[in-house]
């Protein structure tokens, strides 16, 4: 289906409001992913906080130009897939590195956070950051151990001075 140019520049304005809202973005190629598989992926990036979007090359490259994810404009070609992250920079890159190993066809190519493109070889960096969630929890159990060590160390000193 062809695009008339008013439809045209609503989806770029709409994906625009959607780019400068966004904390990182990661593009895959999606050739061979059947379409099953991707309202999967779509399904499940709903419950994550992130955006999938399968845009034309044009239209993406006229997104991103002038945001924070220009960088990623030499990587665009052949069949796009962007996905944008939004409550935390690496939830797109762990969608997308979850559903790779469940299809194979998808082929994550880079990232872009903070200006920085992150090549596919270092994708795990932005996939493992934790969450806030996460970053309190191991907070708390640091703390936990923390203080038990120091009960147990008071303990052994009553015990020494008796």
């Amino acid at each position: 289906m062809s695009l008339n140019i008013k439809k045209k520049k609503m989806i770029v304005a709409k994906i625009r409001k959607i780019n400068k809202r966004a904390l990182s973005a990661v593009i895959a190629n999606f050739c061979g992913v059947n379409n099953n598989n991707l309202n999967k992926l779509r399904k499940e990036s709903k419950n994550k906080n992130v955006i999938v979007n399968i845009i034309r090359n044009k239209l993406l490259k006229l997104i991103i130009k002038g945001s924070s994810f220009e960088c990623l404009d030499s990587l665009i070609h052949g069949p796009i897939l962007i996905a944008y992250s939004f409550k935390h920079p690496g939830s797109a890159a762990r969608l997308l590195k979850k559903f790779s190993k469940l299809d194979e066809n998808l082929i994550i190519k880079a990232a872009s956070f903070n200006n920085k493109i992150i090549n596919s070889e270092n994708i795990d960096f932005l996939a493992e950051l934790p969450t806030y969630k996460e970053a309190i929890i191991r907070f708390l159990l640091i703390i936990k151990d923390i203080s038990i060590g120091k009960l147990y160390r008071v303990l052994i000193a009553i015990k020494n001075i008796k």
